[in-house]
């Protein structure tokens, strides 16, 4: 697939929690084919101690407004300068990199959308794109607290919403793994994005049911292109980089002990 360099403004940029901003960008031409599950190198100007570009899910394409939207975790000097952008400010972005997730063949209303803490992000665009093909796709998204919980309301446009909280705050109690809906539901395809831990708990789930399962990992990508080899993850076909083989895997190609 075709990759960009492109110069976005920012139409947007707002702030959904203490530790997350959505940053929406347009373009003056029409933005290119983007899939659910890629991602996007973000360059980060005026920031001295930050010379790599960011790697971003791409979290939403609003093909009627011409936007891109990245919902980026500030947790760091460049990731929070980002977060600081304003409106009209110019932002060099490299996209679409990666390969995103297996849509289905047929509609399908046993699809399980998974996501985690920041890994929500690919969920958004994916269950859109889902819903436009026909499906009605279920999301179980896990938090720490409510408050960590983001864009419910955008979930809610294109399927059934469940959450689980660590403290109980929304939702049921625990990890995603422990939510009722798992017991009550029968599923034919899993996707899931999030923290390590959460994905290999998702996928030995899935492995125990016998159902397809899809994990979009999130292994430090400097490149983007899979040049500079830092985000090799260990396959049934040897060492692949993320960042050009992935970001999304099917468990069965992982050699994860789950």
């Amino acid at each position: 697939m075709k990759k960009y360099m492109l110069d976005l403004t920012v139409t947007e940029n707002l702030r959904l929690h203490s530790h997350y901003a959505l940053l929406k960008l347009t373009a003056p031409e029409k933005l290119p084919e983007m899939h659910p599950g890629q991602f996007a190198e973000i360059r980060v100007d005026g920031s001295p101690a930050t010379f790599l570009r960011r790697p971003i899910s791409i979290n939403y394409v609003d093909r009627g407004k011409n936007e891109v939207w990245f919902l980026i975790q500030l947790i760091g000097e460049g990731t929070k300068h980002l977060g600081e952008a304003k409106v009209g400010d110019v932002i060099n972005v490299l996209l679409p990199l990666g390969n995103g997730f297996t849509m289905p063949q047929n509609p399908s209303d046993k699809l399980l959308l998974v996501g985690g803490g920041v890994g929500t992000a690919p969920m958004l665009y994916l269950g859109e794109q889902l819903a436009k093909s026909g499906s009605h796709p279920t999301f179980l998204l896990g938090a720490r607290t409510s408050k960590d919980l983001l864009q419910l309301e955008q979930f809610q446009n294109y399927g059934e919403v469940y959450t689980t909280t660590e403290d109980g705050s929304h939702g049921e109690r625990g990890y995603v793994t422990q939510h009722s809906i798992l017991v009550k539901k029968n599923f034919e395809h899993i996707y899931t994005c999030g923290p390590k831990p959460m994905m290999m708990a998702v996928a030995k789930f899935a492995k125990s049911k016998d159902v397809n399962c899809e994990v979009s990992l999130e292994n430090t990508m400097a490149c983007g292109i899979g040049a500079c080899l830092c985000c090799v993850e260990n396959t049934t076909e040897g060492h692949l980089c993320v960042c050009k083989e992935g970001p999304v895997f099917n468990i069965n190609k992982l050699l994860w002990q789950i």
